[in-house]
């Protein structure tokens, strides 16, 4: 079989001008400086506060399509940013050359803009006091020296388990390997100097399968910092490929009023909806449905969502934020109730309150377990929906009504009875939280956000 290659090698960064640097000290090393002299050009250039980030990442991806090499795209990135205060004014430029001459260039764009800004009486650097002191290593960094061959092998093989499971399977949206390693670096004028390198890798298939008159799509992947830690590539096509004929043969729904279970995967969107309204920014502009609603019971007891930031080897994890502030152990909602809104410091300065290091968004979220699996789930559910698969955006931030396309599977007395498409669930996220009767123990730990599957004792189900 001929192979065909298709390179993809994109440079969005000058080369660079200075040595390059082999050991990750070294390579730190040199991040840091660079950061520090940017700083220090802009204090000469007489902003009152500055800060700088500068990142450098690089990767490899490569997708196999029944059997033959479709893309295999090399990505090489730098990038500085530089944000400036002359008092209340605010300037931001960026860059992707890190020549000298261009560093140069970018923090006078910088010095330019904040010079014809308007006041903005919450403009600012974060907090002295609340700078990150301590820096552990979390364990991020595991580089994956993936050759082209051997991403080609792996890829193959995840693809070809896949469309060997079963003889309905098709044909093959392909099977991709993607490793990625970047380090950034962010200081700032308070004196606060941090950075580190990062690594994550993944393997994803998607295959499509046949069944009379019905097509059916569904994917599985598998995502880790460390390439060992990655499900094996038969593993995953098999996934995929279960996943798929699984839903073959889908029907649709009469519309009625039934419990609906939401899987890992999709459980984790609903929860972000909360996050989104807990946000500093919705909060200060008055869009979002959880109005003022730090130390209001949200969800039923039973409910524990928890902040761990510091998790070593997390795919989320970081000491601190994007603004410098240490990130903490919080309990976001303690016994179902909302304990905190999410804040950087233009947000909490916004609201009269402090940032709580969330600059970038959360970082590794928990969600406690109950006692059952996902088959016990079903059982205490009875009759009534698991939705495996959510479309459209019919979400209203504001007032939090909520209908999403869905396609998942009817379960009678217990059991999965057979699969459903093209049907609507709908109902209200407050609603929707306070009738939350059990999360259960198959737990995904793939994403920042970590929760079994979620059941909702009541939603709208339209469908014929």
């Amino acid at each position: 079989m001929r192979v065909k290659y298709a390179f993809l090698k994109t440079y969005r960064m000058m080369m660079p001008t200075r040595p390059v640097h082999d050991t990750p000290a070294a390579a730190q090393a040199a991040l840091e400086n660079l950061v520090r002299e940017v700083l220090q050009q802009a204090r000469k250039l007489g902003a009152s506060q500055a800060e700088a980030s500068v990142s450098v990442e690089s990767g490899l991806t490569l997708t196999v399509r029944l059997g033959e090499v479709e893309t295999l795209e090399y990505q090489q990135d730098r990038g500085l940013g530089i944000t400036v205060y002359f008092g209340k004014r605010k300037g931001s430029a960026s860059s992707a050359d890190l020549s000298p001459a261009a560093v140069s260039e970018t923090v006078r764009a910088a010095v330019s803009i904040a010079r014809h800004t308007a006041e903005d009486e919450c403009a600012g650097l974060a907090d002295a006091e609340l700078m990150a002191r301590d820096l552990p290593d979390l364990d991020l960094d595991y580089p994956w020296e993936l050759a082209p061959d051997a991403a080609i092998e792996i890829a193959r093989a995840c693809e070809d388990a896949a469309r060997a499971h079963d003889k309905r399977i098709e044909n093959s949206e392909g099977a991709t390997v993607t490793t990625h390693r970047g380090r950034r670096v962010y200081a700032n004028s308070h004196g606060f100097v941090g950075g580190y390198a990062s690594t994550a890798h993944s393997l994803t298939c998607s295959v499509i399968g046949k069944l009379g008159d019905s097509m059916q799509r569904d994917y599985w992947y598998s995502t880790a910092r460390d390439a060992a830690e990655l499900e094996s590539p038969e593993a995953v096509g098999r996934k995929a490929a279960e996943r798929t004929v699984a839903r073959l043969g889908a029907r649709k729904l009469g519309t009625r009023q039934a419990p609906v279970l939401f899987t890992p995967e999709v459980a984790r969107g609903i929860l972000g909806h909360f996050l989104g309204a807990m946000r500093g920014g919705a909060q200060y502009r008055e869009s979002s449905f959880l109005l003022h609603a730090a130390g209001e019971k949200i969800f039923p007891d039973f409910l524990q969502l928890s902040e761990r930031p510091q998790l070593r080897k997390a795919m989320a994890s970081a000491a601190f934020d994007n603004e410098g502030v240490a990130t903490c152990d919080a309990e976001i909602v303690d016994r179902g109730v909302a304990t905190m809104y999410l804040l950087d410091s233009y947000a909490a300065r916004k609201l009269k309150l402090k940032s709580n290091g969330h600059a970038g968004g959360v970082r590794n979220l928990i969600v406690k377990p109950g006692e059952l699996d996902y088959a016990g789930l079903l059982k205490h559910m009875g009759s009534g929906l698991v939705v495996t698969e959510l479309m459209g955006q019919g979400v209203n931030g504001v007032t939090g009504d909520y209908s999403r396309g869905a396609a998942g599977f009817w379960v009678e007395r217990g059991e999965v009875a057979y699969p459903v498409e093209e049907i609507t669930i709908a109902g209200n996220l407050r609603d929707m939280y306070r009738n939350v009767i059990a999360i259960g123990n198959d737990v995904d730990l793939r994403g920042s956000l970590r929760t079994g599957s979620i059941l909702i004792a009541e939603m709208t189900v339209a469908g014929e």
